[in-house]
Formats: structure tokens, sequence, C-alpha cells
């Protein structure tokens, strides 16, 4: 069990509206959702902070920098989500999938636009501001919106890892689990698409 016990339904109207905008026809609300119910305030504020709708950045390039983000901070639960919701969608491959989780900035299956990427997650995580070379990567292939979504990205799911984590939340049962170096996450999901 977490360490805060989430919320059961019948949920407050507002929660309630949210949870159905959010969750795919038939997926109960996620646990991390149900947990931040607890505080309405902080539930909202979250959701009203998401970046999960149609944005300067592809759904693709928005997934590279989610997985890569919360691999890299050890949040199994995000990742594992994130992968078994959008993997398929984005059009990752199971090398690629592993890759966020294992694999360098410069593995041979990104193309140089994904490595910025995966190297602007690296440098914002490991030393909490960018390189100059990554600076230059993101913008011989983004523009500024792009490379602010991204930034902001990287920030919001920081904060969303160390929630998972904090609350020691278990794992979603359909979720990827972060694979062995060698191998391939198992994703199930593969419901309701991106309309936002």
């Amino acid at each position: 069990m977490p360490r805060i016990a989430p919320a059961e339904p019948p949920y407050a109207p507002a929660i309630a509206a949210e949870l159905d905008r959010i969750m795919p026809t038939g997926v109960e609300p996620l646990l991390l959702f149900r947990t931040l119910a607890r505080n309405p305030r902080v539930f909202a504020r979250l959701f009203a902070g998401g970046l999960l709708d149609r944005g300067a950045l592809s759904l693709r390039q928005r997934e590279i920098v989610i997985d890569r983000t919360t691999a890299r901070l050890g949040c199994e639960y995000e990742w594992g989500v994130h992968v078994a919701f959008f993997a398929d969608r984005a059009g990752l491959t199971d090398e690629q999938v592993t890759a966020t989780a294992h694999g360098g900035r410069d593995a041979a299956c990104w193309p140089d636009d994904e490595r910025a990427l995966l190297a602007l997650v690296d440098d914002l995580v490991d030393c909490r501001t960018l390189a100059t070379e990554t600076w230059e990567g993101m913008k011989a292939h983004f523009d500024d919106a792009q490379v602010l979504e991204a930034i902001a990205l990287v920030g919001y799911y920081h904060t969303i890892s160390f929630l998972c984590r904090g609350l020691a939340l278990p794992c979603e049962p359909y979720a990827a689990r972060f694979p062995a170096k060698a191998g391939a996450p198992d994703r199930t999901v593969r419901d309701k698409e991106d309309d936002r």
C-alpha cells in the first residue's frame, strides 16, 4: 500500500470530472490520481499544470522526455504507466523504450533530434542546468516554444516522480516494468486515442 491511502468513490464532483476526462474508458483511475485526490487543492493544481494536451512538441517527443525523466529519477510507477499508455501510439520501438531507461543519450536507436531531447533531460536531472553543447543541440532541432515545453516537462515530471516515490506507490498492474538491460518491457494498455 502507498503511504497515504487513496480516495475511494464517490469522488467530489470536480475530481470525478477530471478523472473521467483523463482516464481511458474502462480503466480505473490511477493510484497516483486517487492519492492526490486526498488533497483537492494539490489535485487541482497538478491537473491544471499538466502537459498531456497537444503542445509544441509531438506526442513522440513528449513521451521521450517523460519516459527519460521518470526513468532517470527511478520512478518506475510513472515510467510504466506512460510506456503502457503511450509508447505504441508514439511509435517507440521496444529498443527505444528500453533505451529511455538504460541507454546513453547517443544510443544508435535515436535520430539526432531525439538525442538532443535525451541530452536535455540528462543535463537537467544530473546538473539542474543545460551545458552549452546541449543547448546548441536543442536549438539545432527545436524552436523556442519547443525548448521551453521540453524543459517544463522535465520539471513537471520531476515533481510527479517525487510524489510517486515519496508516497511509495506500487506499480499499476498493467504498467510496464523497468526492463533488464537486454530485455524490453511488456506494454499492455493500448486504449483511447490521444485526442487532447
